[in-house]
């Protein structure tokens, strides 16, 4: 029996590839299938690295599931189209979006929610159309992350899972936009709608909480506190709309109780920007009785629970999730990424680092270490 031919439309490409938890990425010869109906395959020009591939390839509270190609904060150029596809033409400049938009299903349609019931978060590893991977190693299966995949030359998404953008926007610094910067600007606008002259604490001074605070700057906040026990994050925060700093490391009292006493009883808004539950509790009793407002947004390193005491919540706090900063990603991603290149907001600031994509275990460590913001890999 003669071996199946090869489709010719497979691309053999270099992705970094992780075999195990916590293990250096490999850099590998995959091959990357065409896109199916619906979807497009992508060469990948520059991806940033995320707290949270950091957290799911550590595996410490998620099912492992190698081996793995991470990556999902990325921009790029379509290289070729499936079936069905109309909104996307070959060379169309775009990013990828770790939770879609069909802008049919229930969530989609209700104006109430960016949590899509069909191009949700994929946390299975696979498409959401066929549940198969579009990678392989020598016959070998690949899995996908969030369904895009983005340590990769080239990966393919589902076409409501990327969204076209202008071609005069950077890709080395547009790419923050399809997950953490845009994360972070959504919370304070979209998901607490910060009031001007309002007072904001936020813990956490990464690329995240760092988009909190210009968020709350620009919509006129008075007094914006960040929390961090990174020293070097005084200075970064300022940059970005923070008024006052406090590191938890230097304070003789609960953070909580100082800042109760900073802003008088409490702030109006409080964003857990650090990935720990913990820090959940402590940002609620960071807020103001009666309305404060705690918004979380951190992916948990470790304990996915949440604990607080319910005197809390009978006191009129409200604790609210965030995903994505509430923003729906195709329909309104393009205005954000206009807003930049008119700069209103900062992003430029955010990219610490710029690293060839052969150096991609570099920017895992720089993270891990804490001495990065983001660590931007030019792909192609």
């Amino acid at each position: 029996m003669s071996p199946p031919v090869k489709d010719p439309r497979v691309i053999t490409c270099k992705a970094a590839v992780a075999w195990g938890p916590g293990e250096a990425l490999i850099m590998e010869e995959v091959e990357v299938d065409p896109p199916r109906p619906d979807e497009i395959r992508i060469k990948v020009i520059c991806t940033s690295l995320c707290r949270s591939d950091i957290t799911l390839w550590e595996s410490k509270v998620h099912t492992p599931l190698f081996p793995r190609i991470f990556g999902h904060e990325a921009s790029g150029i379509v290289e070729s189209i499936g079936e069905g596809v109309t909104e996307f033409e070959e060379g169309d400049h775009v990013l990828t979006l770790f939770s879609g938009e069909c802008m049919k299903c229930r969530h989609c349609i209700s104006g109430k929610s960016n949590i899509c019931e069909t191009l949700g978060m994929e946390r299975s590893g696979v498409m959401h159309s066929d549940k198969k991977t579009r990678f392989s190693i020598k016959g070998k299966p690949i899995y996908h992350y969030c369904a895009v995949s983005s340590f990769s030359e080239y990966t393919v998404v589902h076409s409501g899972c990327a969204v076209k953008i202008s071609s005069a926007a950077p890709m080395e610094k547009v790419c923050l936009l399809s997950c953490g910067a845009a994360a972070g600007l959504g919370a304070a606008w979209k998901v607490a709608d910060i009031s001007k002259g309002s007072t904001v604490v936020i813990f956490g001074l990464g690329t995240v909480g760092l988009c909190v605070a210009q968020g709350a700057k620009l919509r006129g906040a008075s007094q914006i506190i960040g929390v961090d026990t990174n020293p070097a994050k005084c200075e970064k925060g300022k940059a970005f709309g923070i008024t006052e700093f406090i590191n938890p490391n230097d304070c003789s009292e609960p953070v909580q109780q100082v800042i109760k006493r900073l802003t008088n009883g409490g702030a109006d808004y409080s964003f857990e920007c650090v990935g720990d539950t913990g820090v959940i509790s402590t940002a609620l009793q960071s807020c103001c009785d009666g309305w404060g407002l705690t918004v979380t947004l951190g992916v948990p390193k470790a304990k996915p629970e949440v604990s607080a005491h319910y005197g809390l919540f009978l006191s009129g706090r409200t604790l609210k999730g965030s995903l994505f900063g509430g923003w729906k990603p195709k329909s309104e991603l393009p205005s954000l990424v206009d807003m930049y290149i008119r700069k209103e907001i900062q992003i430029d600031e955010l990219v610490t680092h710029d690293m060839p994509f052969k150096d991609i275990n570099k920017a895992f460590d720089l993270m891990r270490e804490g001495k990065c913001l983001r660590c931007v890999i030019h792909v192609n």
